[in-house]
């Protein structure tokens, strides 16, 4: 039987670690997202009337890319390029080339594979390439100046990427483009990565995706007329065009991305790690004392002593007791939030007890639709769910 119990206990101990390990590694992943442009340099030059369709090449990562609160992608890091198509000059038509990116190294070592496109800094190339999302980009040689210029053109089983590209290859010279030149990398899928270390301070090129950050972004982009879709924290094509138009009259490298410059730009808030708002000690205090007031309240309605004995006579709504427990479990959610503010020692926990404090709020909220409840109840909580709106932007239920 010993021996039996030892084995459990071995295999318990497994389990636990194997549990344990599983969690920290899922801890340690962050992912960057789709769309996401990424500043190279080449570190050897592009020349139509050299390279051929299968080459690969190397830029070279411009600057140390952070995800929210931790640094993910060193400077100095190298994404490989490929050559899916490659066309020299003639007399009558300028040379082509096209890429693709398939490999991001970090300096470590670490390889992670990737689907990335070419794109644009430059807001003319931009929108031409933002004109048709089917667009092959290339490079066409002699109208840049970087010695080629950034273009797409749609393209069918019909015709082919040059007759697409038409007028654009009338200078008839080759893409030469030096080692050395900055390119813009667009992720057409995301990466999933280990984080990195914790970032500290204000860093301009962070890029940040978290929902309170981009539904803050969002706003001031529309205060600002850039921006006329739904608030709603999400990084997708209209919030990321809106960005890069206001990078680009803001004289800031125009990606798309919301980095710290952008942020900064915008006027958002970038005070600590994590994003989002943390209520001052009174405000915590109040939110508390008036939550405890109200679970007073409403056991008084419901009839209970204050150890929990009921009216032996009355009929009880299962919504009754729903709101009862979470209007008690918020109260005390409260306190705990209370404390955690008060400490003032982990800004970031404070944080991410609001979000907390904010989920409890909403189960009370659903609780009150399904329970009988005084006005004076409805009022007191409305009251309290106004003192917390600067961490809980959602809008306020009405009952």
């Amino acid at each position: 039987m010993n021996r039996i119990a030892n084995g459990r206990r071995t295999l318990w101990s497994i389990g636990l670690a194997f549990l344990a390990a599983s969690v920290a590694s899922a801890q340690t992943r962050i992912v960057v997202p789709e769309g996401t442009v990424i500043l190279v340099r080449t570190s050897s030059p592009l020349n139509s009337a050299t390279i051929k369709t299968g080459e690969t090449f190397q830029t070279n990562v411009e600057e140390s890319i952070g995800i929210d609160e931790f640094a993910v992608i060193p400077a100095g890091s190298k994404i490989r390029g490929s050559v899916t198509m490659a066309s020299p000059a003639t007399r009558q038509q300028s040379g082509v080339i096209e890429v693709v990116f398939d490999r991001l190294t970090l300096p470590n070592g670490s390889t992670f594979p990737i689907t990335g496109k070419l794109t644009s800094t430059d807001s003319a190339e931009r929108r031409q390439i933002a004109s048709d999302e089917n667009a092959r980009v290339v490079l066409v040689g002699g109208r840049g100046g970087i010695g080629a210029a950034i273009a797409g053109a749609h393209t069918t089983r019909s015709n082919n990427i040059l007759t697409a590209l038409g007028n654009l290859l009338s200078e008839g010279r080759d893409v030469s483009v030096p080692a050395g030149t900055l390119l813009a990398v667009e992720l057409e899928n995301p990466i999933t990565m280990r984080t990195g270390a914790r970032l500290r301070g204000f860093e301009g090129s962070t890029l940040y995706t978290a929902g309170e950050r981009v539904t803050a972004a969002q706003q001031a982009l529309t205060r600002l007329n850039y921006y006329r879709g739904p608030v709603n924290g999400m990084l997708d094509d209209a919030t990321r065009q809106a960005l890069f138009q206001f990078q680009v009259d803001r004289g800031l490298r125009a990606t798309g991305n919301l980095d710290g410059r952008t942020a900064q730009a915008l006027g958002l808030t970038l005070t600590g790690g994590l994003s989002g708002s943390v209520l001052s000690a009174d405000a915590a205090t109040a939110v508390r004392r008036n939550a405890q007031n109200l679970v007073t309240r409403f056991r008084t309605e419901l009839g209970a002593s204050s150890v929990g004995q009921l009216t032996a006579s009355r009929a009880y709504a299962q919504g009754d007791l729903d709101l009862w427990f979470a209007l008690s479990a918020f109260a005390d959610n409260a306190s705990i939030y209370e404390q955690i503010v008060r400490n003032g020692s982990n800004p970031d926990a404070a944080v991410l007890a609001g979000r907390a404090l904010v989920n409890a709020a909403r189960r009370v909220d659903t609780a009150m639709q399904n329970a009988r409840t005084s006005v004076q109840m409805q009022n007191g909580w409305t009251a309290i769910r106004q003192q917390f709106t600067t961490i809980d932007t959602t809008s306020p239920v009405t009952y």
